[in-house]
């Protein structure tokens, strides 16, 4: 088979990723002779695109269900998006618009009929372009939140729920987007620090003509809304207006001045305006004084009645007008630049308006505990664990949860109203039908339902999604089937930490209400891909490349490997296009280091006894390597493993090894080392596999014809064996001769084809003869000998043993004792920073035992070389 001149990702790519789809490769089935491994994707918006976050976030998932496949486990990883009702809707009443579609003027039949068009147009599109990142996905599996197996497993647990008295509907303050016109969840609002002002408005004091008290706000537009003033009760400088009352402006209601420490002495003015109706802070203040609430914005963030003055204006220009008619009556103070935190619709981008709103309700308070204590406990683990102190924080401080949306596309709310006012709650209208007359002895039909308008908020589906996706019926009928018992709890789950609460400790909520169990065993928190100015990459920043682009440009193995090389989990991914030129570099190194070994002739004749020290050095620093990548994967340190295998493949296996057992030109290998070498290459392609799919598996494939039940993707991963670390280290200590002789040619300018001599003063001469073919080879030596001393000699020191190269009369001895000294300067100050670790109690005390020993040991080798340079330089004189 000729082997191609250059790797092609593209045609790799395309006909592997074929390949394992055609033999169902992905496919996960019950095994019950097998243990399974199971991740559920975070479901992509059914609106998304590829964008950067899901690169890194998928790729994680990835190298993970192919590392797990290939231990033997049965790797199970369900695809699927999510309906995203406020995104969705925002995105088909945009295409609407654009057709001259208004959504007011058409029906909700009409307008679901044209997002599920859209949705089976678009909805899709994020799934297929994973696959050009090469997920592994059982495609089989493929969800959607609104599938009617999915749809009826919510109703089902909206219905359970409220007959277990944990939702209830009522009037509480949420988070509103008037142009969506819709409650949003805390997590669909993102804040913002904005150019702001500060109004200090005077208020007249009832009884009194000219005594004022000055409030300073950022929206005078709401003025018409206030209850009370509100001082603090140890504020001296109002003492005198306790009891007393206050008129507002423009309007000239007069309200109570009533006391709570709540108010900050230091800032504004130190007192503040009360408006429970559109301020949350404010509409606890006002439940705990018994206070009035007066609502003067309509849902869509116009001025109504209430508000007397502006009626229809919006309230941002109400704002302005406000501020105009106060100044022109006098009662404007001032105004001030003022910078403050606002929160914004995540979709539509307009201002949140706190708003007191008829909603339905989770109570939170009981459901949340097993949820908690589960991480508290580690029962489930958090990577890294600096998340568990968020986590403690937010449900801590968790509030009844509001699941209703003022929208049509989404799961209708199972509640039906009666002519009599009441409602019931049931899965379909012939249950609430069958309840009503039963509750209320009457004999309403069907005509007489109406149900609930709203629909339930998009997160109240994907908290079941690690059940949902294996068995639908669970929720109503308390039985799980083979599917559920087989592949729950699932093992890890990879997602971002903004959604730690919302969507992360929801799904354990739900695991512990419905399975008695946790959802999954470890939560791996990926950080935020952030530009080179340290900016979160976005569309509208402009500032993150197209993924496909990225793909088309450097293959997807080099764009997987760069997302990787920089992504500590929990930690922010300062993204560089060079770190995805350095992964495909990486592909290219690898593809040449295949193309030399099977470019080599091989004489089964040959003896190759003088490659037994390379071979053994090989073997034992490969499980070393080993070793550490499975531990790194263990921890979930991802990036780490990845450097691990890097620093294999680029330095000890293609640097080193093949130029240690490389035949001279046109000269031909021995069939051991040969086979050997074979081997190592495809252990290397095994733990390659996880991060690079498609050119791991196309080297493996060409390396000999195999079956597709011998296909990388389902080979089995290297078994972890022992390793001597002293043949490790004595290769170390010869690499580093061979460095510095090569490094002492280039500064004379030597030629590298120039064979020299070279003398060791060892302490230990076996570690060098032993290693003597590896050395005369890569350094070009003539000869090695041994000796204490070698006059007209260049020399070095490595570890605690001086190497000389005879020089003849060419020697300059005040430059050698120059470069000596220089080097001996060097490794004190290194052995000095060794030093202050070591004599660091907390660092002794706190560090795993092997780390200390590793800097002890990095004190006794430079310990040792300071001898030896010093020894050297006493020679010179």
């Amino acid at each position: 088979m000729s082997i191609a001149s250059k790797y092609e990702p593209a045609s790799a790519e395309a006909k592997w990723y074929a390949y394992w789809m055609e033999h169902k490769l992905f496919s996960s089935k019950i095994d019950h002779s097998k243990e399974p491994y199971t991740i559920v994707i975070p479901p992509p918006n059914v609106t998304g695109v590829l964008h950067m976050g899901h690169m890194l976030n998928n790729t994680i998932q990835d190298v993970l269900i192919r590392r797990a496949r290939m231990q033997g486990k049965n790797a199970c990883w369900v695809p699927g998006t999510d309906h995203a009702s406020i995104a969705t809707e925002t995105k088909v009443v945009q295409l609407l618009k654009e057709r001259g579609i208004d959504k007011k003027d058409i029906s909700r039949e009409e307008f679901l009929k044209h997002a599920w068009e859209w949705k089976e147009k678009y909805g899709g599109i994020i799934l297929e372009q994973l696959k050009k990142l090469g997920a592994s996905c059982d495609w089989d599996r493929t969800a959607f939140t609104m599938d009617p197996g999915l749809s009826d497993a919510v109703i089902s647990v909206f219905v359970d729920l409220y007959k277990k008295g944990k939702i209830y509907r009522g009037i509480r303050m949420v988070n509103w987007d008037p142009k969506g016109q819709t409650a949003l969840s805390d997590d669909e609002v993102i804040m913002k620090e904005i150019a702001s002002k500060l109004y200090y408005i005077k208020y007249k004091i009832e009884g009194a003509e000219d005594q004022f008290l000055t409030i300073a706000t950022t929206r005078p537009e709401t003025i018409m809304a206030d209850v009370a003033i509100c001082i603090n009760p140890n504020d001296p400088r109002f003492a005198h207006l306790k009891g007393k009352k206050a008129i507002i402006p423009l309007i000239n209601r007069a309200i109570p001045i009533i006391e709570d420490e709540y108010v900050d002495m230091e800032f504004g003015t130190g007192c503040l305006k009360v408006t429970p109706a559109h301020d949350i802070n404010d509409y606890e203040l006002g439940i705990k004084h018994k206070l009035e609430v007066i609502d003067i914005l309509n849902d869509n963030g116009t001025l109504n009645e209430k508000a007397q003055i502006l009626v229809g204006e919006d309230r941002f220009i109400a704002r302005k007008k406000i501020g105009k008619l106060l100044d022109e009556i006098g009662q404007l103070d001032r105004i001030e630049d003022y910078k403050s935190n606002v929160g914004h619709s995540e979709r539509t981008d307009a201002v949140i308006e706190p708003k007191l709103s008829l909603q339905w309700f989770l109570k939170m308070d009981e459901i949340t505990k097993p949820a908690f204590t589960s991480v508290m406990d580690d029962l489930i683990q958090l990577h890294p664990p600096k998340f568990k102190n968020m986590y403690r924080v937010w449900m801590e401080n968790v509030r009844d949860w509001c699941i209703s949306r003022q929208l049509w596309w989404g799961h209708r709310i199972p509640a039906f109203y009666l002519p009599n006012g009441e409602f019931v709650v049931a899965k379909t209208a012939e249950e609430a039908l069958e309840i009503a007359n039963s509750k209320f002895g009457k004999t309403f039909t069907l005509a007489d339902l109406k149900q609930d308008e709203d629909v339930l908020d998009t997160w109240f589906s994907s908290w079941l999604w690690p059940i949902s996706v294996f068995d639908t019926e669970v929720f109503s009928t308390g039985k799980p089937n083979e599917e559920l018992k087989y592949y729950y709890p699932t093992n890890d789950l990879v997602t971002a930490p903004e959604i730690l609460f919302f969507w992360v400790a929801r799904m354990i909520i739900a695991g512990y209400e419905y399975m008695g169990e946790k959802p999954f065993k470890n939560v791996y928190l990926t950080g935020i891909v952030r530009d080179k100015l340290g900016r979160k990459m976005s569309k509208s920043l402009g500032n993150s490349p197209d993924p496909l682009d990225l793909i088309a440009q450097y293959g997807a193995d080099g764009v997987r490997t760069g997302m990787l090389f920089s992504s500590p989990a929990g930690n922010d991914l300062p993204f560089d296009e060079k770190l995805v030129e350095q992964g495909r570099n990486f592909a290219n190194k690898i593809w040449n280091a295949f193309r030399l070994v099977k470019g080599w002739e091989i004489d089964p004749s040959l003896d190759g006894s003088a490659n037994s020290a390379s071979l053994e050095w090989f073997e034992n620093r490969f499980n070393q390597a080993l070793n550490e990548i499975n531990e790194h994967f263990e921890k979930f340190r991802i990036s780490d493993a990845l450097m691990t295998t890097y620093k294999l493949v680029w330095d000890d296996f293609c640097s080193w090894y093949l130029e240690m057992i490389k035949p001279g030109y046109q000269q031909p290998i021995d069939q051991a080392t040969y086979d050997k070498t074979l081997e190592f290459f495809e252990n290397i392609l095994k733990i390659l596999h996880p991060f690079m799919p498609f050119l791991s598996e196309e080297i493996w494939h060409q390396i000999k014809e195999r079956s597709v039940e011998e296909s990388l993707i389902l080979a089995s991963w290297p078994n972890e064996k022992s390793f001597e670390p002293k043949i490790i280290e004595d290769a170390a200590q010869v690499f580093e001769v061979v460095s510095q002789v090569r490094n002492l040619r280039a500064s004379k300018g030597m030629s590298p084809k120039d064979a020299l001599d070279l003398t060791i003063n060892a302490k230990n001469k076996g570690l060098y003869t032993s290693f003597e073919a590896v050395l005369t080879k890569l350094a070009n030596l003539s000869s090695l000998s041994f000796a204490e001393k070698v006059e007209n000699a260049m020399s070095f020191v490595v570890k605690a043993d001086e190497c000389f190269i005879p020089m003849g009369d060419t020697i300059d001895v005040e430059e050698e004792k120059a470069n000596i000294q220089k080097e001996l300067e060097y490794t004190r100050g290194f052995l000095n920073s060794v030093m202050k670790k070591l004599s660091n109690e907390r660092f002794v005390a706190g560090a795993p035992a092997q780390v200390v020993e590793m800097e002890k040991k990095k004190q006794a080798d430079a310990e040792a070389k300071i001898k030896a340079l010093e020894e050297s330089l006493a020679k010179l004189g």
